[in-house]
């Protein structure tokens, strides 16, 4: 919220640095998010006028003025504007002033012509052109139309611009805060002043309000009041006023609108001011909308409403969304005479659905739907009433119209000062404790020591409980003056679950091979799934879609972890890394009734000219290895869209499927720009996790000596090593200790169609010296099986 804290200084009296001010706010809790010191670069320009101006002898496109700054003798400046006349009063930058951006103005000639200085524009000096009279755009700032002027002023402190803004970061709970009279009420007690409200008195005209309000929805509309004015004349809001609004982030229109915003602005009510001549029925009715019933707002588009949204009517007709925006049938134009101003109370809950349903959101419905003081209703329109007979922009008629049919009681608590004094940690007396309260505006009656019955100002909406009272004594107190001590107790020890050890030893093991750990969203984009192939009846498909995404691109939650592993590998490859090597243990979510499933997975992926399917494979065996994931089998698959066909396997444990791991498809890859062959793999974690073994057996060291034995197979290319070592598994009987693949042949030598496959096979039994015969007779028997089965061939050399 952008506050100029010069109209803060109009309630309270801040005699600081508006540093040491800000500093003071933020650590009272209304945190100071940047400070904007304007007008800090403009030094030596000035008021001026224009006496005289003549053409340029030289240059058709230029004129001379002889201008009058407040000295003996008038100014020489040329200038190429086309909107100065004799007499205009103009901002001069005098010779060695400066302007924003570091500009600095110098004596010089133009043509020929002595030029002691420049008039300057607006934009010169830091004001944006939206803000100023059309005569001003694109030339020099003319200031004929404001008050006060006096030749030869400093522009800074004409215009306003010797302050400072501070934008400061408002939480949601704090809707007081979203005022300048709320700022200035943690102002005054964050510098130990008293607040001065503004005194609002209107004095109306003799003749009396004549109108009537009815409100038909209590429950979305607790309060309802409205104040009529006549003989309005519509025109520009002084400029005091524009250049508050300006510093607000508000945009100037005209000073009936401009007033209500200053309202809203100032005191935190939504105003709004409709066209009294529009309002044909003589009354307003506050009702819910027929459903379907059609209404046109203030920014021409028609809208259709529910039976759930609030509407203001004249009876007939709706004439505004409440707490949203007003309709183009009722709207301040510039023929208006006769004004009516609203102001009203509306449910939070209400407002925040009908904002969304529409897609409207307004700074009225942003205020609304964070909580607005009932009280402030009546008050913000009499505020109102009062800035139009300051500024002479109508007449208001006596007397206030309101339906209140939900009265807003004052909130009391019960609270044990002692206790939160003692739990805090501080040492303040009990008079100290009341004056903290009183000064935030709380009534406080101190029973005793243990009780105080407080009662709560009607704006501080946030106040529900006692530990609310504990957060107010504090920030007020100042954390930085509560002493730091060491916590005492005692606790038991924390200790992981095995599931979360689990994970643990599988990360370490990921990263002790190499590889590194990355983190992605579990928010993606459902285009993804297309990217990497996957089949229109593939399960993955069902996904869970987000109500209220950020965009597209995180719409659904992710049921596969591959394309967040691709995004990452194209990241790098983007970037001239040679290399990739990532994992990441994520989750991956199914949808069912109720919550959905999370799944633990494991995702690894891999590119670089050292990488192929065989270092992959490698990687996710010693993984499963180190967690006790024992007995799977490693099947080749061919019908995995994403996967190349002929270099991908599925991981499986008692038929039951664990992942997938190969290089990826070449379409996947140009899909993802990837230029290279990438592997990539992904693991079901809970299935892992159920069928492994981390019970360590130990196993002494063997008494007799080993014996090995070479076998070179010659076999069909469709043979695949897992048939081999299933025959040496299965025959081996009691002496097989391990096997070891070594060698995979295909050249010259081989057949076509054939390959040589070598196997070293390690003997020993547990009881004795294997004798050639005990060892001869199960090898043998293996090569007998391999032979019959898969028609193997030993070679001969």
């Amino acid at each position: 919220m952008l506050v100029p804290v010069k109209w803060i200084r109009d309630y309270v009296n801040i005699d600081m640095d508006t540093v040491e001010f800000a500093d003071k706010m933020t650590m009272t809790g209304t945190k100071v998010e940047t400070i904007e010191f304007l007008g800090k670069e403009i030094s030596n320009v000035v008021v001026g006028q224009i006496k005289e101006i003549t053409q340029h002898p030289n240059a058709d496109k230029l004129v001379v003025c002889q201008v009058n700054v407040g000295e003996e003798e008038l100014v020489q400046i040329c200038t190429g504007a086309k909107n100065v006349s004799e007499g205009d009063y103009i901002p001069v930058a005098k010779v060695n002033s400066t302007l924003p951006g570091g500009i600095k103005i110098k004596k010089g000639k133009l043509r020929g012509e002595a030029s002691h200085g420049m008039l300057c524009g607006a934009e010169e000096l830091g004001i944006d052109e939206n803000f100023v009279n059309e005569r001003s755009k694109g030339g020099i700032y003319i200031l004929n139309d404001m008050e006060n002027l006096v030749i030869g002023q400093d522009i800074k402190e004409f215009l306003g611009l010797n302050d400072a803004v501070i934008d400061f970061e408002l939480t949601a709970n704090r809707p007081d805060c979203r005022s300048m009279i709320g700022i200035a009420r943690e102002a005054a007690v964050t510098i130990g002043e008293k607040i001065n409200y503004p005194e609002i008195e209107v004095k109306a005209c003799d003749e009396d309000i004549d109108f009537e309000v009815k409100v038909e929805s209590p429950e979305l509309c607790p309060r309802y009041g409205a104040r009529i004015v006549k003989d309005v004349k519509i025109g520009p809001s002084p400029y005091w006023m524009q250049r508050r609004l300006i510093e607000a982030g508000v945009r100037p229109i005209n000073n009936i609108v401009d007033i209500t915003n200053f309202v809203m602005l100032e005191q935190g009510q939504p105003l709004h001011a409709f066209d009294l001549n529009e309002l044909t029925t003589g009354k307003i009715v506050v009702r819910n909308a027929v459903e379907g019933e059609k209404f046109t707002t203030l920014d021409e588009v028609e809208r259709t409403l529910d039976k759930d949204m609030l509407v203001i009517t004249d009876g007939e007709k709706p004439v505004a969304i409440a707490g949203v925006m007003g309709g183009l049938n009722s709207g301040i134009k510039d023929d208006t005479t006769a004004v009516l101003f609203e102001g009203a109370a509306f449910n939070a809950d209400s407002i925040r659905a009908t904002s969304k349903k529409l897609g409207l959101r307004t700074e009225a419905s942003g205020r609304y739907e964070k909580g607005v003081c009932t009280e402030l209703s009546i008050t913000g329109v009499e505020r109102a009433c009062q800035l139009v007979e300051m500024l002479g922009a109508g007449r208001v008629l006596r007397g206030t119209v309101e339906d209140y049919p939900v009265k807003q009681e004052a909130q009391t608590l019960t609270v044990n000062p002692s206790r939160i004094i003692k739990n805090i940690g501080i040492d303040l007396s009990l008079d100290g404790f009341v004056k903290i309260l009183e000064d935030l505006e709380f009534k406080c009656d101190l029973k005793s020591a243990d009780e105080v019955v407080i009662e709560v100002p009607t704006f501080r909406l946030d106040i529900e409980q006692e530990a609310d009272i504990y957060e107010e004594i504090a920030r007020i107190y100042g954390f930085e003056n509560i002493p730091s001590e060491q916590l005492e107790g005692n606790a038991t020890a924390g200790v992981k679950t095995p599931q979360q050890k689990f994970m643990d030893k599988i990360k370490d093991t990921a990263t002790s091979i190499g590889l590194y750990e990355i983190l992605t969203y579990s928010f993606v984009s459902p285009k993804t799934l297309d990217k990497i192939k996957l089949p229109a009846d593939d399960k993955k498909r069902d996904y869970i879609t987000l109500i209220n995404p950020l965009g597209e691109d995180t719409s659904v939650m992710r049921t596969t972890m591959m394309p967040s592993m691709l995004n990452v590998l194209y990241t790098n490859i983007s970037r001239k890394v040679e290399s990739g090597l990532a994992f990441e243990c994520g989750h991956t979510f199914t949808p069912q009734e109720g919550l959905p499933i999370e799944t633990n997975h494991l995702c690894v992926g891999m590119y670089g000219k050292d990488v192929d399917f065989f270092v992959l494979k490698g990687a996710l065996e010693t993984i499963l290895d180190a967690v006790g994931f024992q007995n799977y089998e490693i099947i080749p698959e061919t019908n995995n869209t994403t996967f190349h066909p002929g270099r991908c396997a599925t991981i499986k444990y008692n038929n039951i499927y664990i992942g997938t791991f190969g290089e990826v498809h070449p379409e996947v890859i140009d899909n993802y720009n990837l230029g290279q062959r990438v592997y990539l793999a992904e693991l079901d974690l809970d299935l892992i996790f159920e069928n492994s073994d981390r019970t360590i057996i130990y196993n002494p060291l063997p008494k007799y000596p080993s014996t090995s034995r070479d076998i070179a197979l010659l076999v069909k290319d469709d043979v695949i090593v897992k048939q081999i070592e299933d025959i040496i598994k299965s025959n081996g009987e009691d002496i097989l200790e391990s096997y070891k693949l070594f060698d995979v042949y295909k050249g010259s030598q081989i057949a076509d169609g054939y390959k040589s496959i070598a196997y070293s096979i390690i003997y020993r039994s547990k009881d004795k010296t294997l004798t050639d015969e005990d060892v001869n007779k199960v090898h043998h028997n293996i090569i007998r099986e391999l032979e019959e089965k898969l028609d193997a061939k030993l070679r001969s050399n």
